[in-house]
């Protein structure tokens, strides 16, 4: 990708306290995101992969500031955000903005469709009231909706028409990086594709870049220009999106696309479910922690923890694998 990273993350872990007893102390820690690295450059989506429970919702919030990293940097549009003071800080969230999983959840239910777009509008300060409406007819229109819903709530509208409005209300501050946490999961399968389609044409229209986050492998093939598969709070994998699907190197990597049933009856595959469960955050396995259900698992994963390396700097592909050596 040429240019400068318009987003670029630098070894960010995050710990959670567990408190216990009488005395409420810290007895454990969960290890939500450990030296996680990424870069996303300018019109590129990254894609973010992995089961629930791998950490990419919280590595989606620490990019967003929602919660603070322990360690680590996130540099956006060459100021580290970790550094910066609140007045500032919130002056670069304008140009950052998020697309959550449940539409309807994320929509305040006692706000009218104007009142939700128009909110990031009003806090900002950004033109008189009337301005502020043409502004969030031009928004509905953008993403497919009529321009007369404006004094309606949120649930008069389908999941589909919901979570439209909730793109139309992340657009509203002209963002340069878009955060989608799970948009599409909760939602059918026709009007996924609707709303990934729409995504990519307002990254044609606008140059946007996204971070989208997903489990489902396919899904994330389809929309992502890169790929990076997460486990249990690391990346063990990034990679050109074609090149991910046709060579995939980790172990988890080749699982999460062969436990997918293939949808032609034509085409037979095998349908391979990934053995076990993920282990626990609060007691991660040592050395690789995809030793418990790796089934290429060599004595080595089990005591040493393999680093992010590149194998392909034509491909841009790197893994977290000692099978690769």
């Amino acid at each position: 990708m040429k240019g400068k990273p318009l987003l670029e993350v630098i070894d960010l872990g995050k710990k959670f306290p567990i408190r216990e007893g009488l005395l409420n102390r810290v007895k454990k820690h969960v290890h939500a995101v450990s030296q996680v690295s990424i870069k996303i450059y300018p019109n590129e989506t990254l894609g973010l992969v992995g089961e629930s429970g791998s950490g990419k919702s919280t590595l989606g919030r620490l990019i967003m500031q929602l919660i603070k990293a322990d360690q680590g940097q996130i540099i956006f549009i060459d100021q580290k955000l970790n550094e910066l003071s609140f007045r500032k800080a919130r002056q670069f969230r304008k140009k950052m903005q998020m697309i959550f999983q449940d539409p309807l959840d994320s929509l305040n239910s006692r706000m009218t469709i104007e009142q939700i777009i128009t909110e990031p509008l009003e806090i900002n300060r950004i033109g008189n009231r009337l301005e502020r409406r043409e502004k969030a007819k031009d928004l509905l229109d953008t993403v497919g909706l009529r321009k007369n819903i404006l004094d309606l709530y949120p649930h008069e509208f389908s999941g589909g028409q919901r979570q439209r409005i909730g793109i139309a209300r992340a657009l509203a501050l002209s963002p340069s990086l878009i955060i989608a946490d799970e948009p599409v999961s909760a939602l059918d399968v026709s009007i996924q594709a609707q709303i990934l389609n729409l995504m990519l044409n307002l990254q044609k229209d606008f140059g946007i870049s996204y971070l989208f986050i997903a489990h489902d492998i396919h899904v994330i093939h389809f929309i992502a220009d890169r790929v990076a598969v997460m486990y249990l709070g690391r990346i063990v994998e990034i990679a050109d999106s074609k090149e991910l699907k046709k060579t995939p190197k980790h172990p988890y990597t080749q699982a999460l696309f062969n436990s997918i049933p293939y949808p032609d009856p034509i085409k037979k595959k095998k349908y391979q479910p990934i053995q076990g469960e993920i282990p626990s955050m609060i007691n991660p396995p040592s050395g690789c922690a995809f030793h418990t259900r790796c089934p290429s698992v060599m004595e080595r994963c089990r005591k040493e923890l393999p680093k992010l390396r590149v194998l392909d700097q034509e491909e841009r592909h790197e893994v977290a694998c000692f099978l690769h050596d």
